[in-house]
């Protein structure tokens, strides 16, 4: 199945992709307007879903951005909408092909305002903002006019609606250097821009929504995937299969300090289609009554016999970075079984680079993490995704960045992004139910990428539907097992 979905560009990229059709005959002109039929359409749905008055106050610059924002104006004009432009800069300075939007803006009963005291008056009629401002050229700091806009519209109790990115925002490497829209949504343009999902850029897109202009399929090859949801589906599972042909996944974590880690990951893989889990831990630590426990021995015989019939493992949470996990570790690089490693796991990876790697192992770091497997110790944001590639090139192995959003690396593919989920999951012990549910859905033997996917996306949606039962402040990682079954009845199965 094809998990490739929206490619994923820089500014650069988009760019270089637009002047090439340029250069083959295609009007910049039809472009704009047909992105202006596509960009209002969604503004006319957001006003309907959310019951707002038909009221837009629309944020304009000067360049190919405001000729976007006037040309959605005009459109939205004639179908009755009240919509009032506020242009920070003077007629006089904009493009071409924006000054030809402004008139037709005119032309067709829009109103101009220039009175920054009137336009806050505006605000209190109800309706959104259309950010406009600036698009995917931003690369320095906001000039004043550019400053004071985006603070009035950030400080307005008005949702903001940003045309193909939110002013301010670097198009490429995500970064705010002074100040950028807070969007409630950004609808891009075409391609989804790596900016979106880089440094500051998740924190200002809000949700993101595409809309075509007739760009035709060029073969440039982009940065990244967005996941394509509709490629996910469930492995199906036969009637007559008992708990080991099921899935008999073998845990190898947690210690007598650290054991809910163990039985976090141990008790989401129980539901997410395993049939069994054998904990091993160095500690005897109490565990559920579904999940089977056994210590360690010295010489890994026991852990040996059971991995024989095992069909996936797991290993990392709450095991401690002591010299007795790079012993475990080690030991399991060598046997060849699907495998995830996390947690304390990562750390002996770190400590041990040269380490051969199994190519169907799957890694799943947060980003500290990530950093120590690079040997970076810079406090400051890394380029995420030209290195975490550059890593599973050379490790030949497969990697989960969690965050928000979750990046899956696998080597030969361009990073895929997964932007489901919610704030509910970045609290303890998240990431060890996602290892528990990757490393169930590895007994069914689908690729480490689909896994990858597949697990994530079952985690996010798991936390999404805790979030709104239990707000996202009051999800503990304990709460998404119990929301996973309820995640999984959201998939389709496989034919």
């Amino acid at each position: 199945m094809e998990l490739d979905g929206i490619k994923v560009v820089t500014a650069q990229e988009m760019r270089d992709i637009e002047n090439r059709c340029l250069q083959k005959g295609y009007s910049e002109l039809e472009f704009m307007q047909q992105a202006g039929v596509s960009i209002s359409r969604q503004v006319e749905k957001f006003i309907q879903e959310r019951g707002l008055p038909k009221e837009v106050l629309l944020f304009a610059g000067k360049g190919n951005n405001a000729g976007d924002g006037f040309c959605v104006g005009a459109i939205l004009v004639t179908k009755g909408y009240s919509v009032i432009a506020y242009p920070i800069y003077p007629v006089e300075q904009f493009g071409a092909l924006c000054r030809n939007m402004y008139e037709n803006f005119c032309a067709q009963g829009g109103k101009i305002e220039f009175s920054l005291e009137k336009i806050r008056e505006r605000m209190n009629h109800g309706g959104l903002i259309l950010d406009a401002l600036v698009g995917t050229g931003m690369k320095k700091s906001a000039d004043n006019e550019l400053a004071s806009a985006i603070k009035i519209a950030n400080c307005s109790k008005l949702p903001i609606l940003a045309i193909d990115i939110p002013s301010g925002l670097n198009g490429t490497t995500g970064e705010v250097r002074s100040i950028a829209i807070h969007a409630t949504k950004t609808i891009y343009l075409e391609l989804a821009k790596t900016g979106f999902f880089l440094r500051d850029g998740w924190n200002h897109v809000g949700e993101i929504v595409r809309a075509s202009f007739g760009l035709p399929e060029d073969k440039v090859k982009a940065s990244a995937y967005l996941l394509n949801l509709s490629s996910l589906k469930l492995p199906p599972i036969q009637r007559s299969w008992h708990k080991y042909q099921k899935g008999y996944v073998v845990a190898v974590a947690g210690s007598k300090e650290m054991p809910g880690s163990a039985i976090l990951a141990s008790y989401a893989a129980l539901r997410s289609g395993a049939g069994i889990v054998r904990l091993f831990s160095p500690d005897k630590i109490t565990v559920p009554y579904e999940i089977i426990h056994q210590t360690l021995d010295k010489d890994f015989d026991t852990l040996d016999q059971e991995i024989a019939r095992a069909k996936a493992i797991l290993v990392g949470p709450g095991l401690r970075r002591i010299k007795k996990t790079d012993k475990i570790v080690q030991h399991l690089l060598k046997i060849s079984k699907p495998l995830v490693i996390d947690a304390d796991g990562l750390f002996s990876l770190a400590k041990h680079p040269s380490w051969k790697l199994p190519s169907s192992c799957i890694l799943t770091p947060h980003k500290q993490e990530m950093k120590r497997l690079l040997g970076s110790d810079t406090k400051e944001e890394i380029d995420w995704l030209f290195l975490c590639q550059n890593y599973v090139e050379e490790k030949q192995v497969n990697l989960v960045l969690k965050g928000a959003p979750t990046f899956i690396f696998t080597s030969g593919h361009l990073p895929l992004i997964i932007t489901q989920g919610d704030p509910a999951l970045a609290t303890a012990g998240s990431g060890d139910v996602l290892t528990g549910v990757i490393a169930a859905l590895l007994c069914y033997r689908l690729t480490p990428r689909y896994t990858a996917a597949l697990g994530c996306y079952i985690h996010a949606i798991a936390g999404k539907k805790a979030a709104k039962d239990l707000t996202s402040y009051g999800v503990v990682a304990s709460d998404l097992l119990n929301y996973l079954p309820k995640a999984f009845s959201s998939i389709e199965y496989a034919t």
